[in-house]
């Protein structure tokens, strides 16, 4: 692999615009394509299977005008007027029926005015007055009444009791994330336009999104925090500018080929964030590590910047390939769950970690042969001179790489301890971690979102916000449900605790299926809902039963409380999965059997420390004004699997690029403690520049307005920065202290049996010998060489 990749590493550098030409084509291609096609992101969780989707499944089928995405507008006069105020009510009308006229949107009037036309016949006009007088009133002071204009009600809208507020729901032809790009925006807008005459102020609930902002100012500024450090780590513009341009590269290609196909497959927008964050920290992490590497071998060597790269790729680049792989790996465990959301985001983002590897291998290359001498500029030759005079003068170590590496070694119990304890701690409040899916209420104060669930909460319920939707079908095809039977049910269901009202949302034309409206009397993420949610499916056997009918619910609660239900239970065998395949990854490269298992128990830290810093923030509301939050919710549903799939494959990363430099020591002649002091001067500024880079790249996502993405930046900004500064930093270099030659300690028979990687190149440096030292280059021991320049 390392004589393969020293090639490759020598070719790129030599003719360099050949592999620059070809990647210059393969972004064309995808911008071309990109400028033809529209990007279609979904925001929509769903999970094939759940029993809530197999009732929206049904409902497509049956009753196809029920399954469109549903819109929410709350309209509020700006001047504490009453909504029946002649101008206010004469505004509230015209934004409704531009809404109703808007296309793609359900007009209902025009299905009720046909049913109105039957007369006493209707079948959904009896049914509905007889759901409406078996369930009664809401069980609320806040109890809504319909809009009604000249005795007749307004299909839809619904007044508050005080009179100050206003509610329309409706429905899409189609699900949100299906519908033409700028639809929801211009329903907002035309019911805007007509709110205004009247000084009605709209707004929409959290359903009515357009594709979310991927890019915002909070992004721009981590990857401009990235810049910044590449700067003072690399001492040059050149040097520095070469990770970004690789990093930026990779995402135009991985995320925007993702793109391309968005028409053909569904890709949820946190599927594009996470191949975002992951293109942008890997390409700029990888690409830093193999420049680091060339510097190192000019420095320490003396070697021209030609032969330099070649070997640095095929070091140091053999260690980006297993990463890479590592990362890969750790996204493809996600296919093992069967859940189509998680392998598209698995997918999605295994590909834009595959194209920054091969881009680190062979355009970084490429574009180091236009570089050429300008990668170690005169000042950082000249500084690295004078640290070697110093060092020559002093055995002590000088880095601070080094001399932190000196002292883990020294004081390894200590380290150890607090390595341990540090984590563990942090790790305390994910015991209380509540799972669940974002709403209003986890936006933060100033959206529309937010403002919007506050203002329907405080005039109509919380429920309001999260309505449950219970199917009916008849058990015998064919026969048509009775008012009578929706009665029944409507009541049995009206008694269940924590009901306020249930009505008849509608009924297909053959009279065999119906959707009742069950608007429960706490919030959607509350556990008194979840509750209400249990108790409908406990009694929906027997209601059916006696009923001659089958009952299903779906809504909000509904579905997150399958989703987080499923996700619980294929977590501990994606977990298996992805150690299972890793550690057999570690043990080929380390050759070792203690360094997978450290680095596992490492990690299980790190995930725990994780999750309890995510639960204290986001759902107990600690330290939220730091980062500029102010809403709690529960966490992500999604978040638990994605980011330990995530975080496994960074953190291994790490701790490929710290102990690879260890164990290079170590072949090379060093004792245990020496290969560790060794390998951490090498490679230890390298993984604090690396570490500090992607963190600021994954906090930058912590200030996006989606509460998913909000969740999965912090998570992973968080896991990073315990993982690379306490676990791969501390517990690592203390725990291979403690062992000593028993770290690198590997069965015969085993040994014997793997196959020899040669991550370290110690075969290339056999078959392809160091040439001699450049005499314009000063030559460096290893331990001399602060990996910063």
């Amino acid at each position: 692999m390392s004589v393969l990749l020293y090639r490759l590493g020598r070719l790129a550098y030599g003719r360099p615009w050949y592999f620059i030409g070809g990647w210059l084509t393969v972004i064309a291609v995808v911008l071309g394509v990109l400028a033809t096609s529209p990007v279609r992101l979904s925001n929509d969780v769903r999970i094939d299977g759940t029993p809530a989707q197999k009732v929206i499944d049904d409902l497509a089928r049956s009753l196809p005008e029920a399954s469109g995405g549903q819109g929410m507008l709350v309209f509020e006069p700006a001047d504490g007027a009453r909504i029946d105020d002649r101008r206010a009510q004469a505004a509230l009308l015209a934004a409704v029926d531009a809404v109703y006229r808007h296309d793609h949107v359900i007009d209902v009037r025009k299905a009720l005015a046909a049913e109105a036309a039957k007369g006493a016949k209707s079948p959904l006009l009896r049914a509905q007055r007889a759901v409406a007088g078996a369930a009664g009133g809401p069980a609320s002071g806040k109890a809504p009444v319909p809009l009604t204009v000249q005795g007749r009600a307004v299909p839809g809208v619904a007044v508050s009791a005080d009179g100050r507020t206003a509610l329309m729901q409706f429905q899409f032809d189609e699900q949100t994330y299906e519908l033409p790009s700028g639809t929801i925006d211009s329903t907002v807008a035309a019911a805007e336009r007509q709110a205004a005459r009247g000084g009605l102020r709209v707004l929409p609930s959290a359903s009515m999104m357009e594709i979310p902002e991927i890019i915002g100012a909070g992004e721009i500024v981590g990857v401009g925090v990235a810049a910044v450090v590449l700067l003072i780590t690399l001492g040059s513009i050149a040097a520095a500018g070469l990770p970004l341009v690789i990093a930026l590269i990779g995402v135009v290609v991985g995320v925007g080929g993702a793109f391309t196909l968005s028409t053909v497959f569904e890709i949820h927008s946190l599927a594009a964030v996470l191949a975002l964050m992951l293109g942008l920290a890997v390409g700029i992490d990888y690409a830093l590590f193999i420049i680091s590497r060339e510097r190192r071998l000019i420095l320490e060597h003396g070697l021209d910047p030609h032969e330099a790269t070649g070997r640095a790729i095929g070091t140091a680049g053999s260690a980006v390939f297993f990463a890479g792989s590592t990362v890969i790996i750790a996204l493809a465990g996600l296919l093992v769950v069967g859940i189509t959301l998680l392998s598209t985001m698995a997918i999605v983002a295994a590909a834009t970690i595959a194209v920054a590897v091969l881009l680190v291998l062979t355009l970084l290359p490429a574009l180091l042969g236009l570089v050429k001498q300008r990668i170690c500029p005169s000042r950082v030759r000249r500084r690295a001179q004078r640290r070697s005079s110093e060092e020559a003068a002093d055995a002590a170590p000088r880095t601070r790489t080094a001399r932190w590496g000196a002292r883990l070694v020294r004081h390894r119990w200590p380290a150890l301890a607090a390595a341990f304890l540090v984590p563990a701690v942090l790790a305390v409040p994910a015991a209380d971690m509540r799972m669940g899916l974002p709403s209003g209420a986890s936006y933060n104060t100033g959206t529309a979102q937010r403002q919007s669930y506050e203002l329907v909460s405080d005039a109509f319920g919380p429920g309001y916000n999260g309505p449950l939707m219970i199917a009916v079908d008849s058990s015998v095809a064919g026969r048509p449900l009775s008012p009578g039977t929706l009665a029944t049910i409507a009541s049995a269901l009206r008694d269940t605790d924590g009901a306020t009202s249930v009505s008849l949302a509608g009924m297909n034309g053959s009279g065999t299926t119906a959707v009742l409206t069950l608007v429960p009397h706490s919030g959607p993420n509350d556990e008194a809902t979840k509750a209400l949610v249990t108790a409908v499916r406990d009694r929906s056997a027997r209601i059916g039963e006696s009923t001659g009918t089958v009952l299903g619910i779906t809504g909000f609660t509904a579905l997150a409380i399958d989703v987080s239900d499923r996700l619980a239970d294929v977590l501990p065998l994606y977990v298996a999965t992805v150690l299972g395949l890793s550690l057999i990854v570690l043990l080929l490269v380390f050759r070792s059997l203690l360094v997978p298992v450290t680095a596992t128990l490492g990690f299980l830290l790190t995930i725990g420390a994780t999750f309890g810093l995510t639960t204290a923030v986001f759902q107990w509301g600690r330290l939220q004004s730091l980062i500029g939050l102010d809403a709690t919710a529960p966490v992500v549903s999604l978040l638990p699997i994605i980011v330990t799939g995530v975080l496994y494959g960074l953190a291994m990363d790490y701790q490929m690029f710290l102990v690879t430099s260890m164990r290079e020591a170590h072949l090379h002649g060093a004792t245990p403690s020496d290969a560790t002091v060794t390998g951490f001067a090498r490679a230890g500024t390298v993984v604090v520049a690396a570490a500090t880079i992607m963190v600021s790249v994954f906090a930058g996502f912590v200030f996006n307005a989606q509460p998913m993405i909000k969740q999965a930046g912090f998570a992973l900004a968080a896991g990073i920065l315990i993982d690379a500064f306490v676990i791969r930093m501390t517990f690592i270099p203390a725990t291979m202290a403690l062992a000593g030659e028993r770290a690198w300690w590997i069965p015969g028979p085993l040994d014997r049996l793997l196959p020899d990687l040669d991550v370290e190149g110690d075969k290339l440096a056999q078959k392809i010998p160091y040439p001699e030292p450049s005499a314009q280059a000063p030559h460096l021991t290893a331990q001399e060489v602060d990996m910063t320049g």
